[in-house]
């Protein structure tokens, strides 16, 4: 009788077992490991801008009438400018005669020409003559131009943005070229591999914890499935 006690009080409580999926070795050693460091500076990549775009998200939540933050302004201004003679012939042509009327060193983006068409206006039909706008968007200032064929001035607006509008311009990439737009590409991939070394480091590649994460994945997109269904 003493010896069983001491025997079984000698022993240790047995640790529960883990099931992994992958081998001990790559489930538990280097690859975890590896994926750390990973984690760890997609993280600070991430922080780099992840303040900027949080800051101005907030921003751009609170500028519609309900609980709106003033921050964001820009300050407009209007111009009408007689048209040279001969007058410009296609909207190209008269957003090079722009471009060195005012001095602007960018070239012009999204000449578009709308075609002449009928409208309803106080319940007769009027015809619209043919409308040209040229637009040179960019973070610091925004400049468009419209013209009415037929007339002698073309209207030119400008709009130049203070720093919280700057910023708002920034995060929705506006009048930005490719190189930002592929920076901010980066900051959004590195939420979603964030997110997703983050689940793998959680289950340490064990099956329970494997199998809860994938069940909470799949709820999440048959949810936005069945949300986008019903839209």
């Amino acid at each position: 009788m003493l010896s069983t006690e001491q025997s079984t009080s000698g022993r240790r409580p047995a640790r529960p077992r883990h099931y992994s999926l992958l081998p001990a070795r790559l489930g538990r050693g280097p690859f975890l490991a590896w994926l750390r460091r990973v984690h760890a500076w997609i993280g600070l990549w991430g922080a780099a801008l992840g303040i900027l775009f949080g800051v101005t998200r907030i921003l751009l939540n609170h500028r519609g009438d309900i609980m709106k933050i003033p921050w964001a302004k820009a300050e407009q201004t209007t111009v009408q400018l007689p048209l040279p003679r001969p007058q410009p012939v296609s909207p190209e042509a008269m957003a090079a005669w722009l471009q060195t009327e005012l001095g602007i060193e960018k070239p012009w983006r999204q000449a578009r020409a709308q075609p002449s068409r009928t409208v309803v206006w106080g319940g007769q039909e009027v015809r619209q003559p043919e409308r040209w706008t040229v637009t040179l968007p960019a973070p610091q200032r925004f400049v468009a131009a419209e013209y009415w064929v037929g007339n002698s001035f073309v209207t030119v607006r400008r709009s130049d943005p203070n720093v919280w509008a700057f910023l708002n311009n920034l995060h929705q990439a506006g009048g930005m070229g490719a190189g930002w737009i592929l920076v901010a590409d980066t900051v959004a991939g590195s939420f979603i591999l964030l997110s997703l070394t983050g689940v793998v480091l959680w289950t340490r590649l064990h099956g329970g914890r494997l199998l809860a994460a994938a069940l909470g994945l799949g709820s999440l997109l048959l949810g936005i499935w069945f949300t986008y269904q019903s839209m």
